[in-house]
This record gives structure tokens, C-alpha cells and sequence, in this order.
């Protein structure tokens, strides 16, 4: 298990395409009672109105509970802008980042009725390797939440 307690965070480059902008709100430090891993917290912005349209963060670490049930990458994006694949354009753009922390694979969880999340992982060219059961000691377990698709996307 991987556990960096910290990591040196790497100012991002302009992380943008087209009309769509990853603004970084947020260098988030580990928390190891909730084994969390230090991570970037990203707003997807409309260029043009500056609305912001969902978020994104990127995980650095490789824990046990990281890999197989919470991922490097987690986004959401707000149901009136969702059709315009933000998701998935956001993902390809945070590539280079996870590469300069050696992050490779990229591991990105949904459950397995997101079909929109499954969708992104597909359009950003990760792989469906299984869906598992999250274990009852996992604080997603206590949301609900029993099963998760796990993706594997290579970043080189």
C-alpha cells in the first residue's frame, strides 16, 4: 500500500479545451483516520460565462481502498450541463498531471446504475476490469452504496 502522507503538490498548467476550464480550488491534505490520500479539488468552468458546470478531483496515492473502491478520479456535473461530455473531456485533461505524480494506472470507480460515469470511463479509454462488492467497513457502505465498477485507465 501506497500511503503518501504528503505529496508535493505540482501547480497545474492551464488545463483547458475549448470552452471548457479546470480552475483548482483546493490542494486537499491526507487524512489518515478516514484514510483519505492528499488530492486536487478542480471546478469545470464555462469559459465563455464562467459558470461552473460540476467538479473533479484527482487522488494521489495508492491505497488499498483507493484502488478498488473510491479511484483516483471522482467528478460530478451539474444535471443542466450534462450532455456535453465535461466529464470525460475533464478527465483527458488532468492526464498529464496524474503522469507527473507517476500516477499509472488511473483507477475510476462509478456504481454499476451510473451509466453516465460508465460512459465516461469508456470515452476516455478506460477498461472495465470488475464490479465488486464494497465491504461494510467502507464509509461509502454506510451511504447505500454495495457495489462498484472498477476502471482501469492507462496514462501512458
Amino acid at each position: 500500500m501506497n500511503y503518501p502522507d504528503r505529496v508535493p503538490f505540482i501547480k497545474p498548467d492551464q488545463l483547458q479545451e475549448n470552452e471548457l476550464q479546470l480552475v483548482l480550488n483546493q490542494y486537499l491534505a491526507a487524512d489518515q483516520r478516514r484514510e483519505w490520500v492528499p488530492a486536487y479539488h478542480f471546478s469545470m468552468v464555462h469559459q465563455q460565462s464562467r459558470m461552473i458546470v460540476g467538479s473533479i478531483n484527482l487522488r494521489i496515492g495508492n491505497t488499498d481502498r483507493l484502488v478498488l473502491y473510491r479511484g483516483h478520479i471522482g467528478y460530478g456535473v451539474k444535471p443542466e450541463f450534462r450532455g456535453h461530455r465535461y466529464a470525460a473531456r475533464s478527465v483527458r485533461l488532468l492526464l498529464p498531471l496524474a503522469a507527473k505524480h507517476q500516477l499509472n494506472p488511473l483507477w475510476i470507480t462509478c456504481d454499476p446504475d451510473n451509466f453516465a460515469s460508465r460512459r465516461t470511463c469508456e470515452l476516455v479509454g478506460a477498461e472495465l476490469v470488475e464490479i465488486i462488492d464494497v465491504p461494510p467497513d467502507e464509509e461509502m457502505y454506510q451511504h447505500g452504496v454495495r457495489q462498484k465498477c472498477r476502471y482501469k485507465l492507462e496514462t501512458t
